[in-house]
């Protein structure tokens, strides 16, 4: 009976952990048209692709700040600094649920050195 109830809190747990949400920071990155990813210190992670994947909750990703985003070409697209709470697919690289985020200074993401900067 104990090792019955045992294995049933483990479950529980097991499934209660595995859904959580992650929370990633680094270069909340706009490059062109409908495309969108962050760079943390594990690499890129998609979150929106021009004809294709898009994270569901995409929507809950917040604005960039004008005062904390630098801009990479004359049409506006570019980069800034954010943390996210998210699901992943680290197979494929995806972020494939946003549930909330937050733009942070711009100075968070040049300081931390396992970022590379984007291009």
């Amino acid at each position: 009976m104990k090792g019955a109830l045992l294995a049933m809190a483990v479950g529980l747990l097991a499934a209660t952990s595995a859904g959580a949400a992650e929370n990633r920071c680094g270069w909340y990155v706009n490059p062109t048209p409908g495309n969108w990813y962050l760079t943390d210190r594990d690499g890129d992670w998609w979150m929106r692709s021009q004809g294709g994947m898009e994270a569901e909750g995409f929507d809950n990703a917040p604005a960039f700040d004008e005062k904390q985003y630098v801009k990479l070409q004359p049409n506006g697209y570019g980069y800034g600094c954010a943390c996210l709470s998210v699901d992943t697919d680290a197979a494929n690289g995806n972020i494939t649920r946003i549930y909330s985020g937050k733009i942070l200074p711009l100075s968070r993401c040049r300081n931390d050195k396992a970022l590379k900067k984007p291009e």
